[in-house]
């Protein structure tokens, strides 16, 4: 069925129109605007219906208008995207617009200001809120409190043809990353993203210029990005505590925090300093210190050891500067700290091990500060990171565990989706999970508990989300540098006596 062309648009001005992207005054402009974008040559400018449909129907149309017009190379996810993203710019209003609306709202409250912003982010269709709609999200009440699981499917896979036309692509060096500020309007390509309905909102940050935006995958509840005007690696040094302490005093009903700084236990990006944050309370941020703990010469500041399966300490103050010192006193303790006797080693051939992911939230008036201890050293038995998921665990979750997993929400990869209803359906049928490639990987997993239950064809799907939640649980503590025992917390405590 042919599309029409000139129903959508309209019907797409219109859903700018009730979203308050575009307003009736910029109406004709935007239509003659999508007009000659989509090449249409004799619009009809009263063409109407009674529904309205969504706008992924309504962008999707589109899409196949321009790929039967040849306004699209291949009909795939990822040039529909570039074209979609294309269009969706045009009703974006400018980023001089955005920052004058995000400023005068921030002059009646912070909140009102990141409401608005990111009910545009969502509107414009840069949070693609129906992909995100399909992540499979779920809870596990766990020894550490309820834990966030995720199976991430909002992120599209590439396409095969995308893949190959990118490597045909002439190598550009703009913009240098995708957390850069140059991708604010950028049209993109086959290897990089388009992302004309991207805005950014300037901050201050510890006397340098950062920026605001959101995470187009959405984790938790207005998931931001708080990215550096330059591109420079991550960094965790005295700089990005007052950096982090700076942000929640501006936006008190966000938490930000920082990945590390190194591999393996650093983020996915380690090449451009960046940090996250949102209107979201982890299980981490709910933990209650159970080790209150002092440091000499810091009185106005409150520290404890956080009952959490990651080595955490936790710095509460209404004194930020105070925070901030004791914060570099202890990060740069642990930089240069060894204990064989619990297996830390600040150093081995050269190579720096210890750092640390930080995350700061206003708690109660007061500035709070949680500093988590990170060691990515490997061995022959646990060549991807002895403080890293073991290797018993990576059917479930291989990848590095960075700032939004040590809170406690597991982000785990799409082919999860797949492999639960396999599962399902081979333990219904009795069948051995080694005879299907696809779940292999989870027999041996699957054996540690299936004679602790009896399974029905109504709860076999809620038992492996459990045990998910389970693994989760233990994939942290094995990312936990003092083990939750006896003599790991007693060397957690040898290391608190030689911050001086």
């Amino acid at each position: 069925m042919s599309v029409n062309i000139s129903l959508r648009i309209n019907q797409l001005v219109g859903y700018a129109l009730r979203h308050r992207l575009i307003t009736e005054e910029d109406r004709i402009y935007t239509v003659n605007t999508l007009v000659g974008v989509l090449g249409v040559s004799d619009f009809d400018a009263d063409a109407t219906e009674d529904t309205e449909p969504a706008l992924e129907e309504l962008l999707s149309d589109i899409c196949d208008y321009a790929f039967e017009n040849g306004l699209i190379a291949e009909n795939s996810v990822t040039f529909r995207d570039l074209f979609d993203t294309r269009i969706m710019g045009i009703l974006t209003p400018r980023p001089s617009e955005v920052i004058r609306n995000f400023s005068s709202l921030y002059g009646l409250s912070p909140k009102a200001a990141t409401d608005y912003f990111y009910a545009l982010c969502r509107n414009n269709n840069y949070i693609r809120t129906y992909r995100v709609a399909k992540d499979l999200k779920w809870t596990y009440e766990g020894k550490y409190g309820a834990l966030d699981i995720t199976v991430n499917l909002s992120k599209p896979e590439k396409d095969p043809r995308a893949i190959a036309a990118a490597k045909l692509l002439p190598q550009s060096g703009y913009p240098k990353c995708l957390l850069c500020p140059e991708n604010e309007g950028f049209f993109g390509n086959a290897g990089k993203p388009a992302r004309e309905n991207i805005r950014l909102i300037p901050l201050t940050l510890a006397g340098k210029k950062w920026y605001l935006q959101y995470s187009p995958y959405v984790y938790y509840n207005e998931h931001c990005i708080v990215l550096s005007a330059e591109h420079s690696p991550m960094r965790i040094d005295r700089n990005t505590f007052a950096r982090l302490l700076d942000f929640a005093e501006q936006f008190p009903h966000y938490f930000l925090g920082s990945n590390a700084d190194l591999p393996i236990v650093g983020g996915s990006i380690l090449s451009h300093d960046h940090m996250q944050g949102g209107n979201y309370t982890f299980a981490m941020a709910k933990a209650p210190i159970e080790t209150e703990i002092r440091f000499e010469c810091f009185d106005d500041v409150e520290a404890g050891i956080v009952r959490w399966p990651m080595s955490v300490i936790r710095l509460r103050s209404a004194h930020k500067q105070s925070l901030i010192r004791l914060a570099d006193r202890i990060l740069q303790t642990w930089r240069s700290y060894s204990d064989p006797a619990a297996f830390v080693f600040a150093h081995t051939d050269g190579e720096d091990h210890n750092t640390i992911t930080p995350i700061a939230r206003m708690w109660d008036g007061q500035f709070e500060l949680d500093l988590v201890l990170r060691n990515n050293i490997t061995t022959p038995e646990h060549p991807l990171g002895v403080y890293h998921p073991h290797a018993d665990v990576h059917n479930i979750k291989k990848e590095n565990i960075g700032l939004i997993e040590v809170m406690g929400l597991a982000v785990l990869p799409a082919r999860l989706r797949d492999e639960i209803a396999t599962m399902c359906r081979f333990i219904a049928e009795g069948k051995d999970f080694a005879d299907d490639e696809s779940i292999a990987k989870h027999k041996e997993w699957f054996g540690r508990f299936r004679d602790r239950y009896t399974f029905t064809p109504e709860n076999t799907e809620e038992i492996l989300r459990l045990e998910i939640g389970r693994t989760f649980e233990r994939v942290l503590e094995d990312a936990g540098v003092y083990k939750r025992n006896e003599a790991g917390q007693t060397a957690f405590l040898r290391f608190v006596a030689a911050i001086r």
